[in-house]
């Protein structure tokens, strides 16, 4: 049995508490006598409502009766008179047993001796009340009830403990889930097939020696509970760590679990489940990188753009240090379109988004706001610095023998300098860039170059 189970099991023996004696007197019992003498029953009766039990009772005479009526009603204690000419012998004895199933059944008496009470006690009676002791039947009444309510208890603990070992059965076998066992330090003390597939290992033995040697460890920083913690309380939430795998690649494994405590109730240790999710935030990952990346040129998206304008923003208020933004507007691209076609102008947006991807640092972001329009965000940069930036650009694009042949108009605004917020910013940049795009076109017009 696992310490899982065992920890159940051990809970449950815990939890369980016999019914009181006042319990039962504080519910009506039902009571199903079998005797031939109404004085007996009478006097029956009146010790368990001396003993303050709310009693119902039904009177039968004979095993077909009695079986009758247990199919009619239900009965919590058969009282039966013991010799009786109805059942002699161990196969009628058996029969009432058949017939009451699992009600408890409580016989009454005669004087006997010792034979025959030890027949009686073999032939699997629950219990006994000599005729001329009557005064001790209440007490059996108890007795039996409370044998009965262990045993079903016992049933249901018994059929919990199945389930649980099934479940962890089919757990350890899954190979979605790696299992081990470690004591506080996260040394591991055994581990399944899964685990050992997940961090590359061949053998149990080769993983436990080279967890001993802490080429694998196991971090939890719980270390053992202080002294009179419950074992309900030590549990491991749901936590994400980074392994390494025996041929040095990383996984991470999302853990859980909770703590082993040994019969006596000493903790011993942690019993994990853990589930590689690699993959899992590997997905997430590049989900989320589509989310805020354009689908054509791979740069930053319109949304990206805005989230790293606010934390520049954000990030020069509390240092005080500047940063620019370029905004990009590539020239002619309808003209592309219609002259050379949409292939060739989305060629041409790839184009660029490729110049301003080799001119950015690691920490600048190139995005692609929409159409024709680009941003360039450059931390730490002022407006001289942001404008050699913007010449630097334009020469690449002039170096390009692709054809068509492409040029940028391009906007620079400074924060704080130039803006107070993103609005304010965007703006400033968009009003130097179409001035630009002014000079060029009276530049045209005069037939000279700016």
């Amino acid at each position: 049995m696992s310490n899982l189970t065992q920890i159940e099991f051990l809970s449950a023996q815990r939890n369980f508490r016999p019914q009181s004696a006042a319990g039962h007197r504080r519910r009506p019992l039902s009571i199903l006598f079998i005797h031939r003498d109404a004085e007996v029953v009478d006097s029956c009766l009146e010790e368990l409502k001396r003993a303050q039990f709310m009693v119902s009772s039904d009177l039968v005479l004979t095993l077909a009766q009695c079986a009758q009526q247990l199919r009619l009603q239900t009965y919590d204690v058969v009282v039966a008179e013991y010799p009786s000419p109805n059942w002699k012998g161990s196969q009628a004895l058996q029969l009432l047993h058949q017939t009451a199933q699992e009600v408890p059944i409580l016989f009454v008496t005669a004087t006997m001796g010792s034979e025959s009470i030890a027949q009686l006690t073999a032939e699997g009676a629950f219990d006994y009340v000599e005729q001329e002791h009557l005064a001790q039947l209440p007490m059996a009444v108890r007795r039996v009830l409370n044998e009965r309510k262990l045993r079903a208890e016992l049933e249901e603990a018994g059929k919990a403990l199945r389930h649980s070992q099934s479940l962890y059965r089919a757990l350890v076998e899954n190979p979605a889930y790696g299992i081990c066992r470690c004591d506080a330090e996260g040394k591991f003390l055994d581990v399944n097939q899964a685990l050992l597939a997940m961090l590359g290992y061949e053998s149990k033995e080769e993983l436990l020696v080279a967890n001993r040697v802490s080429e694998v460890t196991l971090d939890l920083t719980l270390g053992a509970p202080s002294a009179g913690t419950s074992p309900e309380s030590v549990r491991i939430e749901p936590v994400e760590i980074e392994w390494k795998r025996k041929n040095g690649t990383s996984l991470k494994l999302r853990l859980s679990g909770r703590g082993v405590f040994g019969e006596q109730g000493m903790f011993v240790g942690y019993e994990i489940i853990a589930v590689d999710v690699t993959e899992q935030r590997a997905l997430e990952d590049h989900l989320r990188h589509q989310a805020l990346s354009d689908s054509l040129t791979g740069l930053a998206n319109h949304r990206r753009l805005f989230e790293v304008l606010h934390a520049e923003i954000c990030r020069s208020k509390r240092t005080e240090r500047e940063f620019s933004l370029l905004l990009l507007d590539l020239d002619g691209l309808k003209a592309i379109n219609d002259r050379f076609g949409h292939l060739a102008g989305n060629r041409a947006l790839c184009r660029l988004g490729q110049v301003l991807a080799d001119c950015c640092r690691s920490v600048d972001t190139a995005a692609r706001q929409g159409g024709d329009e680009f941003a360039l965000v450059l931390p730490e940069t002022g407006a001289a610095a942001a404008t050699l930036v913007a010449r630097r650009i334009c020469e690449l694009l002039m170096e390009d023998t692709e054809e068509p042949a492409l040029s940028v108009s391009v906007g620079i605004a400074s924060y704080p300098k130039d803006a107070e917020n993103i609005g304010t910013l965007l703006y400033a940049a968009d009003r130097f860039l179409y001035a630009m795009k002014d000079q060029r076109s009276l530049a045209a017009r005069a037939g000279r170059k700016i």
